[in-house]
């Protein structure tokens, strides 16, 4: 007997609403690209999520343009049809910050007659001084609207109250058999093992990456399980220079390890042991940075290194990617499964340090103690979320954080609260003081 389906919650609305955010936020994950350029999202992503003990399936749509003759975006209207033809509640995403566009009309026209239930969400309203811009999105004639912030999870959970509201809670039961998932990226440039490192983590062979541009097809996940957790890695192409980049097949592997990085909960970056920190290692690892993945160095084909001395390693390592002080570094050998066996333990260290979370109270009990610089004062600071973890640090004065102070701050977070191996996002503002009375 088959288990009942998950409801499903199907997210819609134009190209860049913030959709993907809104769909990481809810699920918890990466799965989706987020990104300022419209259309980044192309095809139905699928994930699953809970809310006050409601399982339901989630998929973010791309972004609709109806009645649209050119390829891609009436393709991507076609596979939205088909995602809310099963949704059992739609959550209509628009954007608060603009005007309701033709294109919002439209789409509500087509939620409208399909008769399925449709929650209004404005989003981008982040403060209260924002909720007014909401008011005008009444004249779409939804009966449930909720002003909300994907970004800053400003009424998301009052908006997923409603829409989970006739979900059964304890009826539909995770699978017993189902383990946690942690998507893993495994990036470099080309030739340092990406392809025979995969083969040892998942124990078989597949086709090997080809270093000749444009033979690699889109990446192909591959998964093992491993004291209950389900790795999925991703080998990607080998990413090689700009100016090595002419032909279309080779930049779309830039493009496509990129997109992977983003997807991914951990990134494991190859670095070849013979020829040590090359200028094209520190470009890659800094794409992974860039995303806000946490990151492992891996130091391959050591077992053929002249020179085998790790300490000297470590110190050559961390001078060249200073920003990656974060990043464990593992010394292996994928062809023979050397060191291989401690990757799942990193990866899954480095996954939790991602997604922990610490009380405000609790950030600003520890924060009391420490002594920054003398030319700012923190008056209070709070976690704003995980995957990457982000703290919002509120300062006096109107000068921004001195580097030092900010890198100060980010250590004594990752050292008090156990963040090894994620980057730390820390965002300052600046919080007035009450005006002194004149006497």
């Amino acid at each position: 007997m088959e288990p009942p389906s998950l409801p499903c919650v199907v997210i819609a609305g134009r190209p860049n609403v913030g959709k993907s955010t809104l769909f990481n936020l809810i699920t918890g994950t990466r799965r989706a690209i987020t990104g300022d350029e419209p259309g980044i999202t192309r095809d139905r992503i699928h994930g699953e999520a809970e809310h006050t003990g409601a399982r339901f399936e989630v998929i973010d749509t791309g972004g609709i343009i109806p009645n649209d003759d050119e390829l891609i975006p009436s393709e991507i209207f076609r596979q939205a049809r088909t995602a809310l033809a099963k949704a059992t509640q739609i959550i209509f995403l628009t954007d608060g910050r603009t005007e309701i566009s033709a294109a919002d009309r439209e789409i509500a026209r087509l939620l409208h007659q399909l008769g399925k239930p449709v929650t209004l969400a404005v989003n981008k309203i982040d403060a209260p001084s924002r909720e007014s811009l909401a008011a005008d999105f009444h004249e779409l004639g939804f009966e449930h609207q909720f002003a909300i912030s994907a970004e800053h999870r400003v009424n998301v959970d009052e908006m997923l109250d409603h829409v989970t509201a006739g979900f059964p809670r304890g009826a539909v039961e995770s699978p017993a058999e189902t383990p946690l998932t942690i998507r893993v990226a495994i990036v470099g440039r080309p030739n340092v093992g990406k392809s025979t490192l995969l083969n040892a983590l998942t124990g078989h062979d597949r086709a090997i990456v080809s270093p000749v541009a444009g033979t690699t097809r889109d990446a192909v996940d591959e998964s093992v399980v491993v004291d209950g957790v389900k790795y999925v890695f991703v080998d990607t192409a080998g990413i090689r220079r700009k100016g090595k980049t002419r032909e279309m097949a080779e930049k779309l592997s830039v493009v496509m390890a990129r997109k992977h990085m983003r997807q991914a909960d951990v990134v494991l970056m190859l670095l070849d042991a013979g020829e040590g920190v090359v200028a094209l290692d520190a470009t890659i690892a800094g794409y992974a940075h860039e995303e806000h993945r946490p990151v492992i160095l891996c130091v391959n084909k050591w077992d053929a290194a002249k020179d085998r001395d790790k300490g000297k390693t470590v110190q050559a390592v961390r001078d060249s990617l200073r920003y990656l002080e974060y990043a464990p570094i593992a010394f292996l050998s994928a062809a023979n499964g050397a060191g291989t066996q401690q990757l799942s333990g990193l990866i899954r260290r480095a996954w939790e340090a991602g997604g922990k979370r610490v009380p405000t109270a609790e950030l600003n009990r520890f924060f009391e103690h420490l002594q920054t610089d003398l030319n700012t004062r923190i008056r209070y600071i709070t976690q704003a979320s995980v995957r990457p973890p982000v703290f919002v640090v509120f300062k006096d004065g109107t000068q921004p954080l001195h580097f030092s102070t900010e890198r100060y701050l980010i250590n004594q977070i990752r050292e008090r609260f156990g963040f090894k191996g994620t980057p730390i996002v820390l965002r300052a503002k600046t919080k007035p003081g009450k005006p002194k009375r004149e006497k």
